[in-house]
């Protein structure tokens, strides 16, 4: 654990390292959960280990932190949005004594989904300012927001659910109806988070089944769900972030086969953008650095070649 330190109240945050022993060289590598209900450091397990084991000119130490609110992190009843999110990702990074604790240089930042534009969006205000950034399967907007748009009347009605779902008894209530079950959560795996339904197993259904029933497992829910953890508002300030660091940071887009249709076109916006200096399509939907953590590894550790061995 890692504690951060928001306004008055300490927050105990969950991470892990993944290295081998060796002489050479070591660059590290942030890999940043997809931000979601059930969001957790064990999707990004079978990538880090992968990337560690290779053999070139660099070793790579991995490090996979759960965000404040989810996994196995502190889940206190804050007042969680995109803004949030960030602060803790700019003070994770910039910890003198921190996990991390390294140069700029020395830092690549993965990040799937909200993550990895919450990691762009903070990079582009020089808030962090990391040698490279792979975006996995990027995305910008909540799942109510993508499905029913973000006007007036809709917000009020997303105030009012989120209100609802923090509430101390009918909270609990709507959030065991809405994401804590092992019915809804194999559902919505089955029909978007995965690719392939058949890969969706009774131990995945069930190791995120009890992540939602850790203490106030439903606030960070309730903010994703409506919108309020989405860094930007609209597909063009989605492209301007990343148009944004060119010439600044090297940036990798991950995008996937079988991601749902709107997440789909948010990804192929960015495969000619001027800041993405290299876009490539795995296997997958919303997760496929789990699904197909083979797939992503082999093409995480091409853009680390490219980008630091060959130049080593």
């Amino acid at each position: 654990m890692w504690q951060w330190q928001f306004k008055d109240t300490p927050i105990n945050v969950y991470y892990e390292e993944h290295e081998k022993e060796s002489t050479g060289p070591t660059k590290n590598i942030l890999m940043m959960p997809t931000i979601s209900d059930v969001s957790t450091a064990e999707e990004w397990r079978s990538v880090a280990k992968d990337i560690i084991q290779r053999v070139g000119k660099v070793n790579w130490r991995t490090i996979i932190v759960d965000w404040p609110g989810l996994g196995y992190s502190d889940r206190p009843k804050l007042d969680y949005n995109a803004d949030v999110m960030e602060k803790f990702l700019v003070d994770f990074i910039n910890a003198p004594n921190g996990p991390v604790s390294c140069t700029d240089k020395d830092l690549v930042v993965v990040g799937g989904g909200h993550a990895a534009t919450i990691t762009i969006r903070a990079a582009k205000k020089g808030l962090v300012m990391p040698s490279a950034i792979a975006a996995v399967a990027p995305t910008w907007a909540g799942p109510l927001p993508i499905v029913f748009g973000r006007d007036s009347n809709m917000e009020s009605r997303y105030g009012l659910l989120r209100g609802s779902l923090r509430a101390p008894a009918v909270g609990w209530m709507m959030y065991n109806v809405l994401v804590s079950n092992e019915k809804a959560i194999q559902s919505q795996y089955q029909s978007h988070v995965y690719a392939d339904p058949k890969n969706v197993t009774a131990t995945i259904v069930q190791s995120r089944y009890a992540l939602t029933k850790r203490r106030g497992a439903r606030y960070v829910p309730a903010a994703f769900l409506t919108g309020l953890l989405d860094p930007v508002k609209s597909r063009e300030e989605f492209v301007e972030l990343f148009a944004g660091l060119d010439g600044r940071t090297a940036v990798l887009v991950v995008s996937t086969a079988s991601s749902p249709k709107r997440s789909k076109a948010e990804m192929e916006a960015l495969r000619d953008v001027k800041g993405v200096s290299k876009f490539v399509e795995v296997p997958g939907a919303l997760l496929p650095q789990e699904e197909y953590p083979n797939d992503v590894a082999e093409e995480l550790y091409r853009f680390l070649q490219e980008n630091f061995e060959l130049k080593a």
